[in-house]
């Protein structure tokens, strides 16, 4: 059995030239790397949120999938708290990374009880000493979550979708994690709940200082929620900034367009403001253009972009982009 490694840290997460290819058969013998994730490198303090966005299509919940380990990643590292996390020490990491999933009608077992679904977790790490206090952890984790006590002896399917949402986020919640992976968790939700478990994401980590992922296409929640916001784009990050810099200053000509795509308010200014449409379709990931894969639906795109892919480069502040032109 390999040695563990560890390092020093100032991040809770860090991740460092991830990748996941999926192969793909495109004969009889033949197959060809879905470049899903291609050199992803990021970090995370403790406590923070950092918001990955991106079309769909991207990578943004391989990424996610592929730190918890329920994708084996093709290449790449990534440490836990100064620990380099491999599939021999995974299951014991496993007590300090949860995930939350994208859609909580299809997340929840339909034939357990909420008090069943929150509380195996605990039953698998075994976390208590008696059904006294296992049945009071749940209590505790429903009343963190909104949810009542008389909820526990129901079944998923009575619930509405904010109500599911909320007792996946107690289950992830059970087992006292540092760092949550949150895939797209209000996307499948109405607007006026999502704004609900918004703040309860925030009013979790100001309690418990967990970490967050925060993964999303909608820059408005991700803006809101993130100190930090990573913009991705077939596979790779193209842009990282400090939330309220990205949103006042972007850089790439991927974020700009992403941006002008944010609906405004007031309008008055929604009326001066100019949407960048972008030509073109997404290139296909199994069919990735050279170079930078944004350059053929980019209006600044040069032969330089042909060549190379530009890495990530700080424009000042911790500002980084990965462009050659801009």
């Amino acid at each position: 059995m390999a040695a563990e490694v560890t390092k020093k840290s100032d991040y809770l997460v860090e991740v460092h030239d991830l990748k996941e290819y999926f192969p793909v058969k495109t004969g009889l013998l033949k197959t060809i790397p879905l470049k899903a994730v291609d050199g992803v490198s990021f970090n995370i303090g403790a406590g923070e949120t950092l918001g990955l966005v991106g079309e769909s299509g991207c990578g943004k919940t391989t990424v996610g999938r592929t730190l918890l380990r329920l994708y084996k990643p093709t290449g790449g590292e990534f440490y836990f708290d100064g620990q380099l996390v491999t599939d021999s020490n995974i299951k014991p990491l496993r007590k300090q990374m949860q995930m939350v999933f994208q859609d909580p009608y299809s997340s929840l077992n339909p034939r357990m009880t909420v008090e069943d679904i929150i509380g195996e977790p605990l039953d698998i790490h075994h976390l208590y000493s008696g059904r006294g206090e296992r049945h009071d952890k749940i209590m505790h984790l429903m009343e963190l979550v909104g949810l009542n006590a008389e909820h526990a002896t129901r079944y998923a399917h009575e619930f509405s979708g904010g109500q599911r949402q909320r007792i996946g986020i107690a289950r992830a919640l059970a087992v006292n994690p540092k760092f949550i992976v949150c895939d797209e968790p209000v996307s499948a939700l109405d607007v006026s709940i999502q704004a609900q478990v918004i703040n309860m994401f925030e009013d979790i980590q100001e309690k418990l200082g967990v970490a967050y992922l925060f993964i999303a296409h909608d820059l408005l929640v991700v803006h809101h929620i993130s100190k930090r916001i990573a913009v991705m784009y077939l596979g790779r990050l193209v842009e990282v900034a400090d939330a309220d810099e990205l949103n006042e200053h972007p850089v790439h000509p991927y974020t700009l367009s992403l941006l002008s795509a944010v609906p405004v308010p007031d309008p008055e200014t929604a009326r001066k403001s100019k949407r960048i449409i972008l030509q073109g379709d997404v290139p296909s990931p199994l069919h990735m253009p050279s170079g930078c894969p944004f350059r053929t639906r980019c209006r600044y795109a040069t032969d330089r972009c042909r060549e190379a892919m530009p890495g990530l480069t700080d424009r000042g502040s911790g500002h980084m982009v990965a462009c050659w032109n801009k």
